[in-house]
């Protein structure tokens, strides 16, 4: 197994700059991305005429900086990403292990009917909708992205338990006496992480759309909050004449869920126990 993948090393540089952007944002970004300065409004990036090397990126419609506003972005698309695949994970995880290990009982057969129906539904579809109900907002985003995007790890972690519960390690476990929740807990849960942590990685990629999806129809982070996807609604009507307003914000998002999915791809070669050589050596 390759652990120095080309690709894998570039997504993990990339999320680490973008982590380390958002983290210092304050501290790093060239203007204050909320102030407006009419007589800077359309301003072109520095390496075109006209442009201004105080504004490396240009400014927007109203004469604000865009690279400090890129920056101040990727804090709200890192945070919505993160959080929500913790509450969908954290949700998917317990009752993942709960469906796998009382496989073909009636909490089992419950269980998955509310996933099969879930899944049967756009997840996106699903959030326009609560966020129809609610008010649209930070807060409210996490929340519902969470809510309804918890199904496939359900599935995915109970199909890991239910392999890994008939291996020899859980039956001699059993037989020894130990409770069921000494056996999840020493012998279940960390099979089966691995290939939870590589689909929650790749999880925030597709969070990060859907929260740029909804900024960008105007139902996902409210201003002054500043977000990718808004920024890109706020130069969709300047495409002709000022490209740069809306394309970096575009390569951002692109650049981001790609590097996320790279690094996903990487973490699954990694710590996918199917993947690693020697097959498995060591189960306990």
């Amino acid at each position: 197994m390759e652990l120095s993948t080309p690709l894998g090393i570039i997504g993990f540089i990339t999320v680490s700059i973008i982590v380390l952007m958002a983290i210092f944002a304050p501290w790093i970004v060239p203007h204050d991305p909320f102030v407006i300065d009419a007589t800077k409004r359309l301003t072109p990036p520095a390496w075109i005429d006209g442009g201004s090397s105080t504004y490396i990126l240009g400014t927007d419609h109203v004469g604000r900086d865009i690279l400090s506003r890129l920056i101040y972005g990727s804090r709200v698309s890192l945070l919505v990403g993160i959080l929500s695949v913790l509450i969908a994970g954290a949700i998917g995880l317990f009752l993942g292990l709960i469906s796998g290990y009382f496989g073909g009982t009636l909490v089992d057969q419950a269980i998955m009917r509310i996933v099969d129906a879930m899944l049967a539904i756009p997840t996106l579809l699903l959030v326009l909708v609560a966020i129809v109900v609610f008010d649209p907002g930070l807060v409210t985003l996490i929340l519902v992205i969470g809510l309804t995007s918890w199904a496939q790890y359900t599935r995915l972690v109970r199909g890991e338990v239910l392999s890994v519960k008939e291996r020899e390690f859980v039956q001699s476990a059993k037989t020894l006496g130990a409770s069921n929740t000494h056996i999840i807990r020493k012998h279940i849960i960390p099979n089966v992480l691995s290939s939870f942590i590589v689909v929650a990685t790749i999880g925030i990629a597709t969070a990060i759309m859907t929260e740029s999806s909804l900024s960008f129809l105007g139902l996902g982070v409210q201003p002054p909050d500043i977000t990718w996807g808004s920024m890109l609604n706020d130069g969709r009507n300047y495409i002709a004449t000022s490209w740069w307003i809306a394309t970096f914000p575009g390569l951002a998002i692109t650049i981001t869920v790609l590097a996320i999915t790279f690094l996903g791809d990487w973490l699954r070669d990694i710590l996918d126990p199917k993947l690693k050589k020697g097959g498995d050596e060591d189960d306990s």
